[in-house]
């Protein structure tokens, strides 16, 4: 089928290889793709997604009729593997990031399942560029993951230019040994060859280095370059067809893939709900970075699903108090964060575990496309980005999250949750680990006061008024430090008997609209946000998103302008405005203006 869709070179390329893995190495219920017993497979190549969506036809899930729906708008069949399709549990296409979502389910049928299915992926010569490529080869070896095969289809060309490495296998074979990793040559279109690699007992990672010729049965497109991604002209690929048709042996016998081992225990992930009510006084000060940690931890005692990911800032994001309460549930991924992502990703497919992965907010930037492609994956995966903002001081501009609301707001799936204080960081946890898609918590580095009752009730899209009285005169909107700074000025302005109503977003998205445009009716439309983050996606512009309908509004934002310095967290705070002062005066601007107005 392969060489009358979009792709056949990548396809045919391919072909042996995944005769022999889905007809002779996996074991797995064709009429069941993701029972939990079966091998996994996922297809880091995935422009060659119509091989197999062939291979699924021949072994009877998809009917061979629904092959002639690739690509269209009423098919399951898109131009790359989506969930949508039950045969894939991760979504590929941007290259580089498939191994790194088999090592996340290899990772886990050997340590959390302790299971016998295994996990291969097929990787293009191409992405093996992709430095993601590497780190996850590294992982894999670092933990010994001797369920994890991976082969490498190295068919010499990519799409504009032939590869770097093109046909020199042996330098592939060196690089993957040098990675730990067991490394094999074969002959990529020798079944006799495939099967026998493939059949062999493993002791660590195995890499088979599968030479190909990218358009193989094809002779006007064999190892040609320009032929990359399109479909042949009609008559050739019935010539083609007509070719290959010739060389098919009749036989009455049916391949059929071997049944997998039931060993693989069934897990429920529904209703993880924290033993007790939060521990905190009021009062007290503590970092919602530590909050989260501490949450975690108190959270892994409900579930051993409740895993950690890190990556190598345990004791600044505080997930190693989950670690030294739970150390085979922790997983240190290093300084990775695209691998960390991925490997999240491949731990929570087929809801596995609930997964949470945690560094600085700013560094979850080097990972944007894979939290892109968890989004597109259906993952439910949650996520923690400590030192958010100009508040966490000395350390400077590289180590201040400042873009992270922005990138987050922006996926389709994501909620994003900015606690204020320990109490409803504990909550957002405890909430994320129940709500679908990706969740992000964002959590600072200063100590700041509790400021809600244990009882309180926290959901998702709910805001809190946090300070009113029966006439304010502006609504102020700020999230963890500067939530503590609006507090401040409240105090401040009260002495001026200017009164103002502050608010706790708690989830940033969703936003809270009524809330907000309720409180904001009442203080004449006015409202004032303070954020430490850039101007451009952050909490201001979700809130001027959620009232721009709103007639006689006005919206003053107070944010981090410009790339920011070194300096204590007070003075940073002062420097860009978003300080108690400054909220202050900004509060006596606008009711100044307002009164010019009048």
């Amino acid at each position: 089928m392969c060489v009358s869709i979009d792709h056949p070179t990548s396809c045919c390329s391919a072909a042996e290889i995944m005769s022999v893995l889905f007809f002779h190495a996996m074991k797995y219920r064709p009429d069941d793709p993701r029972n939990p017993n079966n091998d996994r497979f996922v297809l880091s190549k995935g422009h060659a997604a119509p091989v197999l969506y062939a291979v699924w036809a021949e072994v009877g899930y998809l009917k061979e009729s629904e092959l002639l729906n690739l690509r269209k708008i009423d098919s399951i069949l898109e131009g790359h593997p989506v969930p949508k399709q039950q045969f894939v549990d991760v979504a590929t296409g941007s290259l580089g990031q498939g191994l790194g979502a088999a090592c996340g389910m290899a990772y886990t049928g050997k340590y959390f399942d302790k299971a016998s299915y295994r996990v291969f992926c097929l990787l293009g010569d191409g992405e093996m560029s992709e430095g993601s490529v590497w780190e996850a080869m590294a992982f894999a070896s670092f933990y010994q993951l001797d369920n994890l095969v991976a082969i490498l289809d190295i068919n010499r060309l990519g799409q504009s230019d032939p590869t770097p490495l093109q046909h020199h296998v042996e330098k592939y074979q060196k690089r993957c040994e040098a990675f730990g990793w067991q490394a094999i040559i074969v002959d990529g279109h020798s079944v006799e060859e495939l099967c026998k690699v493939l059949g062999q007992p493993r002791h660590q990672p195995t890499a088979i280095i599968a030479q190909t010729i990218k358009g193989k049965g094809i002779p006007a497109a064999e190892d040609k370059m320009g032929w990359h991604g399109k479909p042949l002209p009609k008559d050739m690929a019935e010539s083609v067809i007509r070719d290959l048709q010739s060389h098919i042996l009749s036989s009455s016998k049916r391949l059929y893939p071997a049944t997998p081992a039931e060993n693989t225990l069934p897990v429920s992930l529904k209703n993880i709900r924290m033993p007790t009510p939060p521990s905190y006084r009021l009062g007290d000060k503590v970092a919602t970075r530590k909050a989260y940690g501490m949450a975690l931890a108190k959270l892994g005692r409900v579930s051993e699903r409740v895993i950690a990911l890190d990556g190598d800032t345990k004791n600044s994001t505080f997930s190693e108090i989950f670690k030294n309460e739970y150390p085979n549930r922790y997983v240190e991924c290093y300084i990775a964060e695209q691998n960390m992502v991925s490997v999240a990703v491949g731990c929570a497919a087929r809801d596995r575990n609930v997964v949470f992965a945690s560094t600085f907010a700013t560094f979850f930037t080097r990972a944007y496309d894979q939290l892109r492609m968890a989004a597109i994956s259906e993952s439910n995966i949650n996520l923690c980005g400590s030192h958010c903002g100009v508040s966490i001081g000395e350390d400077g501009p590289s180590q201040m999250g400042l873009e992270d609301l922005a990138m987050f707001r922006a996926i389709p799936t994501a909620t994003v949750f900015y606690p204020s204080d320990g109490v409803s960081a504990e909550k957002a946890v405890e909430l994320a680990a129940n709500t679908k898609g990706l969740c992000f918590i964002r959590t600072s580095r200063p100590e700041n006061a509790v400021i809600y009752n244990n009882s309180e009730d926290f959901r998702v899209g709910q805001a809190k008024v946090v300070y009113k009285t029966n006439d304010d005169h502006v609504t102020v909107i700020g999230a963890g430090v500067t939530l503590h700074e609006a507090l401040s000025a409240a105090e401040q302005l009260k002495k001026e008997r200017i009164n103002i109503r502050v608010i706790d977003p708690f989830t940033v998205k969703p936003l809270d609209s009524k809330t907000i445009i309720d409180n904001a009716k009442v203080t004449r439309g006015r409202i004032i946000t303070v954020e430490d983050h850039y101007y451009e996606g952050g909490l201001g512009e979700a809130v001027c998103s959620a009232v721009v309908s709103e007639p006689g509004f006005t919206v003053h934002r107070l944010a981090v302008a410009h790339v920011p310095r070194s300096g204590k967290p007070s003075e940073l705070l002062k420097l860009f405005s978003i300080d108690r002062d400054s909220i202050a005066q900004a509060v006596r601007k606008m009711l100044s203006t307002a009164t010019n107005a009048k």
